[in-house]
């Protein structure tokens, strides 16, 4: 009981914060975590999804878990014929935008299907600093780019209160795509109150329409998440 009301006035606390415009920068007071988004083999390189250079993002990714005392990552987990592959819409092809259960939803080839190989986290991410994944798009009929929810927010990956409990004020994103699951990560971060900050060279885009990241990095800056570099936290030697 004691502790779920502590739990309550944290995301109180947090979300007054948010509204009353506090800087979500590095230097704010509080605990960050690190985010590591969706670093699995279909995003790679001759994966069914692949995001060009998204191998190339590992290494950095793996120094950066030491600056944190606190790491989590997230993993795509889609069932089979789920409602985002556009095998399951007959006469619709990979990258049309139809409307699925109210929503809008871009049409991906088949990916992260549950216990593929395609699903599992890559074996150059170094994984004995994350304490917990947080797995994504289970529903079929509704697709999920955040860590936190479902693109209609009624699904809940339980990432928002198990940091809240770990008394985090501030995420730091990275990973696996920049215009899609970071940026709804980090959107979705600021939205229940905490600090967020994406790290541009420890991630890599989709861009499935020209320019896509570029508006990506302004709807971030214009949402107050700080868009940063990997040399801000770093620490030499």
């Amino acid at each position: 009981m004691k502790r779920n009301l502590v739990t309550g006035l944290l995301a109180c606390l947090f979300l007054l914060a948010a509204c009353s415009g506090t800087d979500p920068g590095p230097d704010r007071e509080g605990r960050s975590a690190l985010i590591i988004v969706d670093v699995q083999y279909d995003f790679l390189p001759g994966g069914a999804l692949a995001t060009s250079g998204g191998d190339e993002i590992i290494g950095l990714i793996n120094a950066l878990q030491a600056q944190f005392d606190l790491v989590v990552a997230t993993q795509d987990w889609h069932p089979p014929g789920h409602g985002s592959f556009a095998s399951a819409h007959p006469g619709h092809r990979v990258g049309e935008v139809i409307e699925l259960n109210g929503l809008r939803q871009v049409l991906w080839p088949d990916h992260a299907v549950q216990h593929s190989r395609g699903a599992q986290l890559a074996a150059a991410l170094d994984q004995q600093r994350i304490e917990r994944v947080f797995r994504k798009g289970l529903n079929p009929g509704v697709d999920s780019y955040s860590g936190f929810f479902d693109n209609d927010r009624r699904g809940d990956t339980g990432m928002r209160d198990y940091l809240i409990s770990r008394g985090v004020t501030d995420v730091v994103v990275v990973g696996l795509a920049l215009d899609y699951c970071v940026k709804y990560t980090a959107l979705d971060a600021r939205r229940i109150g905490l600090g967020a900050t994406v790290l541009v060279d420890a991630t890599r885009a989709v861009n499935l329409n020209p320019g896509d990241a570029g508006k990506t990095l302004d709807e971030l800056r214009a949402a107050g998440v700080v868009v940063s570099d990997s040399a801000v936290y770093l620490k030499e030697g």
